[in-house]
């Protein structure tokens, strides 16, 4: 009945109430969510129900008092529920990365400083080892934005160790849903990897975070020879540097499950090399594609 599902949203509200406080984007997009479903129960004629519940944004907080129709990218008549769970982990991804740089600050330097950047690292619950690079790039912010988001199925082109990222599923502008194959190379001491990751844009100020986490996606198989990694998180941070807006401060958080190779699991001092070699090597082989398209 009408009654009861009003009370149902009621009480969903209340439960997650704490948590959606504390993330604007889900809090909004969660309301996309209900209100699309109980649309769709009035199109379908299921039962006599209003287009919307009355005084869900005052439930679900004031904030979204003055937005009962979610702008942009998250509007609840453009996408699906799949959909926008795609955009509610891209933006919990963004929370959870931007609350270790603002809030953590006990890094330990590693012994590598290759290609120019810094590489530290550090230790948090949930996550395991975190390792952070940070490098100043010759290039606008805007510019790489295009080549690590806008043009990502490029990126195999320019960097060898990739032999495939393709976009599964393009949500609005800011989300992507993407399949990337490592590539196999003798002497590897971790092996293929493939991954599937939502990768999610948004700008703050003058800074653009490029974030990833892993999703799942069915029927996609496992990939002959791979096997399927975790992406717990990345964020890339791309600020324009002070007073050189030509160039640009670019700083990568950086956690991964590798999970257990063929053999068995992969010592923890194999992977605590092999994360921040990646990012190293990820670096210099972007300093390269920079300096090719400047001076073809």
């Amino acid at each position: 009945s009408c009654a009861m599902l009003r009370a149902t949203v009621k009480l969903c509200c209340g439960i997650a109430h704490d948590h959606l406080r504390r993330l604007p984007g889900l809090k909004i997009t969660a309301i996309a969510a209900i209100q699309k479903d109980v649309r769709g129960l009035v199109v379908k004629r299921s039962c006599h129900l209003p287009s919307k519940i009355p005084h869900i944004q005052r439930l679900m907080g004031k904030e979204t008092a003055a937005c009962p129709e979610p702008p942009g990218d998250i509007s609840p008549h453009r996408f699906s529920s799949v959909d926008l769970s795609y955009i509610t982990q891209g933006e919990m991804a963004l929370q959870r990365a931007l609350s270790i740089l603002q809030q953590h600050t006990s890094w330990q330097a590693e012994t590598m400083l290759a290609a120019g950047a810094a590489v530290s690292s550090t230790t948090l619950p949930g996550l395991g080892k975190v390792f952070r690079a940070e490098v100043v790039l010759a290039v606008p912010v805007a510019q790489l934005h295009r080549e690590l988001f806008e043009r990502i199925e490029q990126m195999p082109q320019w960097n060898p160790t990739l032999s495939q990222v393709k976009v599964l599923q393009r949500v609005g502008t800011d989300t992507l849903v993407t399949h990337e194959v490592t590539t196999p190379s003798p002497g590897n001491l971790v092996g293929q990897r493939d991954f599937i990751s939502v990768r999610h844009c948004k700008r703050r100020g003058t800074a653009v975070y490029l974030v990833g986490t892993a999703t799942h996606v069915e029927p996609l198989p496992l990939q002959e020879g791979c096997i399927r990694a975790e992406s717990r998180l990345s964020c890339i941070v791309l600020q324009p540097l002070a007073g050189d807006p030509g160039r640009t401060r670019f700083t990568w958080l950086l956690s991964m499950d590798l999970k257990a190779s063929a053999t068995g699991w992969i010592p923890a001092s194999v992977i605590n090399r092999v994360l921040p070699q990646s990012q190293a090597d990820f670096i210099k082989h972007l300093r390269r594609h920079l300096s090719a398209i400047a001076c073809p």
